[in-house]
């Protein structure tokens, strides 16, 4: 991987994107920030002329995003770091949700991060080498009430990762699935959809939020030096949990899990197979 490197991060220009954005050029790196709305990286541009390119981004437009991506690859002659960011939040429960929004939210959360995938893939085998950081959940391994849907993209990234991780390493293509934690980055404000609340569960909805309490988490520029020390390992891990609190919760919730199967172990190998 040259010296330099040149980076293209989807969402970039707010949240977990733009702090990965300034943290690479700050390194010395190139970055390509795509988002849909490139207006708020204007001030960053004019600091970076020279290695900052903004580009408009639907994710979930499978012709513009390839596109998009030739630009790039031209503008700094090819990609080294690819990092699937962008997304939003469904929040509501799921007898809720219409099928616009389903369909809406799954289009950039799953479907937008295969099409970027797709769309750098050729870029990083020709070069035989490369890193593909897939940005998911520490909440990937299980549903939660009211964000279902935001966890089974997350999940349904995290499967098609792992085999395109087998598939593309034979190229000097790493993959690295990031399953982020819980952070600043006004995905509960800004990045959210909400369905229509049915009363039904007005009980429930007030024990998660007395749950989850008024912690936004901390600042996204907390996460970037660990992505860009992950972006330099020479043989990165798979699946990297990325937050101190979260690698708790995640190893805990696996625990639980393992529990529960054995609780049924007898019912399970009841059957062959």
């Amino acid at each position: 991987m040259p010296s330099t490197r040149t980076w293209f991060i989807t969402g970039a220009s707010r949240g977990l994107g733009r702090a990965f954005a300034e943290a690479a050029l700050s390194a010395g790196d190139r970055v390509v920030a795509a988002a849909r709305d490139v207006g708020p990286l204007t001030g960053l541009a004019e600091k970076y002329p020279d290695r900052l390119l903004a580009l408009p981004l639907d994710v979930s437009d499978r012709r513009a995003v390839f596109e998009t991506v030739e630009r790039a690859a031209a503008a700094f002659d090819g990609l080294d770091i690819v990092v699937n960011n962008a997304g939003g939040l469904l929040y509501g429960m799921v007898e809720e949700a219409t099928e616009e929004q389903i369909r809406d939210h799954l289009d950039v959360n799953f479907f937008g991060a295969v099409w970027v995938a797709q769309a750098v893939l050729p870029h990083l085998r020709a070069r035989g080498s490369g890193r593909l950081l897939q940005v998911t959940s520490m909440g990937s391994g299980g549903g939660m009430a009211s964000v279902g849907f935001y966890a089974a993209g997350k999940a349904a990234l995290d499967s098609v990762s792992e085999a395109l991780a087998m598939e593309v390493e034979q190229f000097g293509v790493k993959v690295t699935i990031v399953q982020m934690g819980g952070y600043a980055t006004g995905l509960f404000t800004s990045g959210t959809t909400a369905t229509a609340p049915d009363p039904a569960y007005a009980g429930l909805r007030t024990r998660l939020e007395e749950m989850w309490g008024d912690d936004a988490g901390p600042d996204p520029s907390e996460a970037a030096p660990v992505l860009l020390e992950l972006a330099a390992l020479p043989d990165p891990p798979r699946r990297l949990i990325l937050g101190n609190r979260s690698f708790d919760i995640v190893l805990e919730m696996d625990r639980a899990r393992a529990e529960q199967y054995r609780a049924w172990e007898t019912l399970s190998r009841m059957a062959p197979g």
